[in-house]
């Protein structure tokens, strides 16, 4: 006859399996996850590489135009002097890497490291054709290349112009912003171009480094572009039914505290945050004006989105 204390040993082996089961799941599930981000790092910086060789070979260097950052350095240097261009990439954005590592860590760095002596070899090795002696179509479509090149390498977790690395770094040392240091940078090199070579070869320059710019933001940032709407209104309730049953959005309600400038007036209030998509954004601002002509909202660009229902959930109108 069983015991009620073989009874309760009994429920708690069952007990200590199943959760020894539950950690084994988990733990698979996070290697499935590591290994399954692992390989699409190396497609993105594999196809970034292919992709960067194609823009330099198939049209920046046979028609001697130049991007900004550490390539236009690359291609300026190369022009001038005839020594190999991937001698230059490698050489130019060593100490850029030895900054990354201790700015933004080891396997950044070794990542960028190889990325980089890849795209050397391929620069040598792929015989990439060459497209056009258009110097419109050169300067739009080298740019584009090269871009996409760049923006799926750093997608991959990587870089393959490490320009950004500097900037990041005097940015938190110095009074300035990583924009307006690259900004800076690129006008040195672009100023250079056309001293050395002619304002003509320059402004193509500019063209190509503004053409790779927007790419690498097309590509980092998404083809769909996000808005956070923060909204401030006595009639929480109606709009957060709107956005949760109309438009089938998820949204976050927090508790602030409303304060009126000199009259002091200060009370509590609940705020809501919903994460858009651009073609909803004119859709909630009408129907919030409608239930609250006085309500106040804020909207700021949101880069991505990870986890909840914004992308799963279609457009609802």
């Amino acid at each position: 006859m069983t015991t009620p204390n073989q009874i309760d040993i009994a429920l708690s082996t069952t007990a200590q399996e199943s959760m020894s089961g539950y950690r084994k799941a988990k733990e698979k599930l996070q290697q499935r996850r590591i290994v399954r981000n692992n390989i699409r790092s190396i497609i993105f910086m594999g196809l970034g590489i292919l992709s960067a060789g194609f823009g330099l070979e198939g049209f920046l260097i046979p028609n001697g135009l130049i991007d900004g950052g550490v390539t236009g350095i690359s291609l300026l240097t190369n022009r001038q002097t005839g020594i190999s261009l991937s001698i230059l990439i490698i050489a130019i954005n060593i100490p850029f890497l030895l900054l990354g590592w201790k700015q933004i860590g080891r396997s950044f760095s070794i990542k960028s490291i190889i990325c980089i002596a890849i795209l050397a070899i391929v620069i040598i090795v792929v015989p990439y054709p060459v497209v056009t002696n258009d110097k419109v179509l050169i300067a739009v479509f080298g740019g584009f290349f090269l871009g996409a090149g760049i923006g799926l390498t750093i997608r991959g977790g990587a870089v393959i112009d490490g320009t950004e690395i500097l900037a990041i770094f005097l940015s938190r040392k110095r009074s300035i912003s990583v924009g307006d240091f690259i900004m800076l940078f690129n006008i040195v090199i672009f100023s250079v171009a056309a001293y050395l070579y002619s304002v003509e070869m320059a402004l193509y320059s500019i063209l190509t480094y503004m053409a790779a710019a927007k790419t690498i933001d097309f590509i980092l940032e998404g083809i769909e572009e996000f808005t956070g709407v923060t909204i401030i209104s006595p009639h929480t309730e109606k709009i957060a039914d709107f956005i949760k049953h109309s438009m089938g959005r998820g949204l976050t309600i927090y508790t602030g505290n409303k304060g009126y400038g000199k009259r002091g007036e200060r009370k509590n209030t609940e705020i809501i945050f919903t994460v858009v998509t651009r073609l909803e954004i004119s859709r909630l601002r009408q129907e919030v004006e409608r239930i609250d002509p006085n309500a106040f909202i804020v909207m700021q660009s949101v880069n991505d989105t990870m986890g909840g229902m914004v992308k799963k959930r279609p457009l609802n109108h």
